[in-house]
């Protein structure tokens, strides 16, 4: 019988979500659903030094946003409770112990000055990398070279230490990575990293394998710059006799830059003008605001879709997913080795194409916040029929406001190409003679106005090529957006009217 399918995603509390951060959530919130297996956040927030306040209530508020909602974790409970890491804190003590009693770690007492100065040693003998490993541990201050009675007395008057894994000076560790296949590290190029800090909390390589072994994890899912931990976390297992049950592991590529040039970041979005993390962030400290994609203007599903692509290829080569479509087609051994070119217009693309497929009522009522924003009120049904008009040219809730001011208030600036390339005062005569035919018009649906204005065109031996485009200036100033007759419609014969008596002495104006 199968074992069921127990992932974590374990961030630390230091900041916001960054891409890569969401994305291993996402695959290892993908794998669980198509297993039926269980989705667990735990905080890992054993480095009480980065601590940042706000940052673990982001965690959740992000994952919410994105659809992924956990089985267990701090915030709903569940049998392996506490799943905060600094909740946990007693039980690490025993484990970090037993790898001292087994002969697989030890007691060191050097200080930040004596660590300083054997780097500072190595470094003067040619030693690019210096390191506390299989070789230089022999002349430092802990229980591998002190007398026992020494270490004991040490330990008795309270003097600060750590516990660091005694690292195999000539040992192989292989790692059968679901992603990259057989991963081999050679032991002598590691170092005795501290599992136990002097303050009595555990370091991320202690806590996170017992947690793991604690918490039944079945698949270790993470980002490829714990590929060198491993190695460790697999000697973890073994000393601590854990072997049968380790997890398997998958180290996921890098986000890349758009360039392709180097991990993305922060910077690279602020430079580039993108976000880079799921959900508006205020920095507690600095006071800096990030925007994140949702108040950019991107839904959920459109997010997840194209945070799922960024390093995962599906066979049929589709690039548009719901959720539910995502966890049925997801596996983790179509996740790419190589890193992740991060594109910003492809994003903007699969949010385009979501919009122009959803129901004309929701996106009105995520408009309706935009106006209400601004202090403008409209019937429901005429917020629909703008949306209904606009929603395949967006890729934004916002761009309906950009594109589609003039529905909801005159516009004030008209665009001058087109009027110094269109307008003559002569033409002002055919404006005139069109308001009336407008206002005595017996309907006013697009359909009818289409027929009215080609009509009093053919009519008035007045060009087409001349009516639309100057009309269109005149009822909503910018010459991009539906035709014509899906401005003139909504406005009404009234409003209409106004704009173009309003507009002709601005056109005059400016070809004058």
């Amino acid at each position: 019988m199968n074992t069921p399918v127990r992932v974590r995603f374990a961030p630390s509390p230091t900041g916001p979500l960054h891409l890569g951060g969401i994305r291993t959530a996402l695959y290892n919130y993908l794998l669980a659903k198509k297993t039926g297996g269980t989705f667990i956040i735990r905080i890992e927030d054993t480095d009480q030094n980065r601590f940042v306040p706000g940052a673990e209530d982001y965690i959740f508020e992000a994952l919410k946003w994105c659809g992924m909602l956990n089985d267990e974790g701090p915030n709903v409970g569940g049998p392996y409770a506490p799943y905060r890491q600094s909740e946990r804190k007693p039980m690490y003590r025993q484990y970090a112990e037993q790898l001292v009693a087994s002969g697989h770690a030890y007691y060191a007492f050097d200080t930040t000055q004596e660590l300083d100065e054997m780097r500072e040693r190595m470094k003067n003998s040619g030693v690019p990398n210096p390191q506390y490993n299989a070789v230089t541990r022999e002349y430092m201050k802990n229980s591998l070279v002190l007398p026992a009675d020494e270490v004991k007395v040490r330990m008795d008057k309270g003097e600060p230490y750590v516990i660091r894994i005694k690292m195999p000076r000539k040992e192989e560790v292989k790692l059968n990575d679901l992603i990259r296949g057989w991963v081999v590290f050679q032991s002598a190029q590691l170092d005795d990293k501290v599992l136990f800090k002097s303050d009595g909390m555990p370091t991320y390589h202690l806590a996170n394998v017992v947690d793991d072994y604690l918490m039944k994890i079945t698949h270790v899912i993470r980002g490829e710059e714990w590929l060198p931990s491993a190695p460790l976390h697999v000697l973890l297992y073994k000393y601590l006799g854990w072997e049968q049950v380790m997890p398997q592991f998958a180290h996921l590529p890098l986000i890349l830059r758009p360039d392709g040039n180097g991990k993305l970041s922060k910077r690279d979005g602020d430079r580039l003008g993108f976000p880079v993390f799921p959900i508006d962030w205020k920095d507690p400290v600095s006071g800096e605001q990030s925007i994140g994609f949702r108040e950019r203007g991107f839904f959920p599903e459109p997010f997840v879709n194209m945070l799922a692509l960024l390093g995962w290829h599906p066979s049929d080569n589709r690039e548009v997913f719901t959720m539910d479509e995502l966890i049925k087609t997801f596996t983790i051994e179509k996740v790419s080795k190589s890193g992740a070119r991060f594109d910003f217009e492809k994003a903007k693309w699969i949010n385009q194409n979501y919009i122009k497929n959803l129901p004309d009522e929701v996106l009105a009522s995520e408009f309706k916040k935009v106006l209400a924003a601004k202090n403008i009120n409209a019937p429901d049904e005429y917020i629909k029929l703008v949306c209904h008009l606009l929603k395949e040219r967006i890729s934004f809730i916002g761009n309906l406001w950009d594109m589609g001011f003039y529905y909801f208030e005159k516009p004030t600036v008209y665009d001058e190409g087109t009027v110094k390339k269109k307008w003559a005062p002569e033409k002002a005569v055919y404006f005139e003679k069109l308001i009336p035919v407008l206002q005595n018009a017996t309907a006013f649906d697009a359909t009818t106005v289409d027929k009215l204005l080609h009509d009093f065109a053919t009519e008035n031996n007045f060009s087409t090529g001349d009516l639309m485009p100057l009309l269109r200036i005149m009822a909503a100033g910018i010459k991009i957006g539906p035709g014509v007759h899906d401005i003139v419609s909504p406005l009404g014969a009234r409003e209409v009217a106004e704009r173009i008596t309003a507009a002709i002495p601005v056109f005059n104006k400016m070809i004058a």
